[in-house]
């Protein structure tokens, strides 16, 4: 006789797993912004795999926003680089792989198939623009942030900067004006000396509030 599985519970509740302390390390505790990497290649298989593991994470009325162009070295990466701020330059041109996430400003065109049951949803944002522009941002944002934890995930290093000319990215990569960057992110394995020491974290006391 089969075992019900181990994350319900009988009642029909879900219980969620916890992860180890490994699994926090990398995900949170020993989670760096990489700023050198090795000349370790970073396969397409691996860069697929980061995008599988985000479009589980959730968003607002399973919208979807973000949208991801993933830069080689070559012609492309010239282009991306020089619209970096000079700080970043290096680092992203010696970067195995390069993320630009943006945000799709007309992510409700896919609503009828990422919310079947609510295909109404795509007239909703077409006619409220303000709804759909702070849909888009703040959701966009959230998978960014999704993004991140992927790549550390996929036993990669993740280098997110904000420092980029954003329009002169757009005119560059995405010219019919449709997605809007948002960040862009190094990938690859940490290189020489990849860290900046570690600076402080607010405290509990700092932070948390109890009602």
């Amino acid at each position: 006789m089969s075992s019900a599985p181990s994350d319900v519970i009988r009642s029909g509740e879900h219980r969620l797993s916890r992860l180890d302390e490994r699994a926090k390390h990398t995900l949170f505790t020993g989670a760096r912004t990489a700023n050198t990497f090795a000349e370790t290649p970073v396969t397409d298989a691996e860069l697929t795999g980061v995008w599988e593991l985000v479009k589980w994470a959730p968003t607002s009325v399973n919208s979807q926003p973000l949208r991801v162009l993933f830069v080689r070295p070559g012609e492309g990466r010239d282009r991306l680089v020089k619209h970096m701020n000079e700080r970043n330059r290096a680092k992203t041109a010696t970067a195995p792989a390069v993320a630009v996430l943006a945000m799709d400003t007309r992510f409700h065109d896919h609503m009828p198939a990422v919310l079947p049951h609510k295909p109404e949803m795509k007239d909703v944002f077409a006619g409220n623009d303000a709804l759909r522009a702070g849909t888009a941002s703040f959701n966009a944002t959230l998978q960014a942030g999704y993004f991140i934890l992927a790549v550390r995930a996929q036993g990669l290093a993740a280098g997110p900067m904000g420092g980029f000319d954003a329009a002169a990215v757009d005119a560059e990569f995405f010219p019919d004006g449709r997605f809007r960057s948002l960040l862009v992110v190094n990938i690859g394995h940490p290189g020489k000396d990849p860290w900046h020491p570690r600076l402080p974290r607010l405290s509990n006391d700092d932070v948390v509030q109890w009602s």
